[in-house]
Order: C-alpha cells, then structure tokens, then sequence
C-alpha cells in the first residue's frame, strides 16, 4: 500500500481518537485487567490498519462492479473476500442498528425544526399557551387569568 493512500495525508497520519479506542478497548476487558500504553498505542495501530485494509479492498470490489461509490455491500464483500465471513452478520446487524438510529434522529429533527415554520405571532401565541398550561400545573390544575387574560374579556 502507498504511503500516501489516504486523499492528502500520508499513512502515519491516519489515527483514530486515542480517547475512544482507549475507552473501547477498557470495556472490552475485565475492570481488574490494566492495558500498557504502548500495548493500548498498537492495538489503536492495527485498527488504523484493519480499517485500511476493508476500506482497500470494498473499493476494489467497488471498482469491480464499475461503481464509484463504496456502498454498505461492497464492505460487507470485502469482509468476505478477506476472510472474516464469520462477521457479516454481526456487521451487517449494526449497519442496520446504525440506519435505525440515524432515522430517529433524523425523525426528531424534523419534529423540532417544524416549529421554524411559525409565523411570529403564532410561535408568541404557543408560547403564551405553554406559559398557561405551566401556570396551570404550578397552580394545581387551577387556572389563574394572567393579566392580558382579564383585559380580554372585559
């Protein structure tokens, strides 16, 4: 593999967090089992590693099928292809738990962002019914006219 795969960067610049390898790395292992530095250091090495050998070859396998985009399935192919059939599954099943997530998040977003199409009176007005629906609860269901309540009505 050339020292300079990665777009821009050369090998020895490609990393993963050190705070997060090192913290998956300690969940995965007994409490009672402490991990050197320099052991922590290399495992963080062959992930580099293993991740740049999927990614090389899901991108032949991409080229294969005259893609130019690397799908889900081709990295699923290339675990394959390398020998760790016996993952798919597992892979595959997180890739799904990952789509999943994605969708809620996306779901709320959109369900947060539809309050952005008020018009300013009606965001004041929804507003002022929170205010009263939070008197209200403060108050023990009872609901206290406010002010601008009692104006309207007289």
């Amino acid at each position: 593999m050339d020292p300079m795969d990665i777009v821009g960067k050369s090998k020895e610049d490609a990393s993963l967090p050190k705070a997060t390898m090192t913290k998956i790395i300690k969940e995965m292992l007994p409490a009672d089992v402490r991990v050197a530095r320099d052991a922590q250091d290399l495992l963080i090495e062959c992930c580099v590693e293993f991740i740049n050998l999927i990614s090389s070859e899901a991108n032949e396998v991409c080229n294969k099928e005259d893609k130019r985009t690397i799908a889900p399935e081709h990295v699923l192919k290339a675990l394959q292809v390398l020998g760790f059939g016996e993952y798919v599954e597992e892979v595959y099943a997180a890739y799904e738990q990952h789509k999943y997530e994605t969708m809620q998040d996306s779901q709320r977003s959109v369900k947060m962002n539809s309050g952005a199409e008020m018009t300013e009176e009606e965001a004041a007005a929804e507003q002022q019914r929170m205010f009263a629906e939070a008197r209200a609860r403060m108050n023990g269901g009872v609901s206290v006219p406010q002010p601008e309540q009692l104006e309207e009505t007289q």
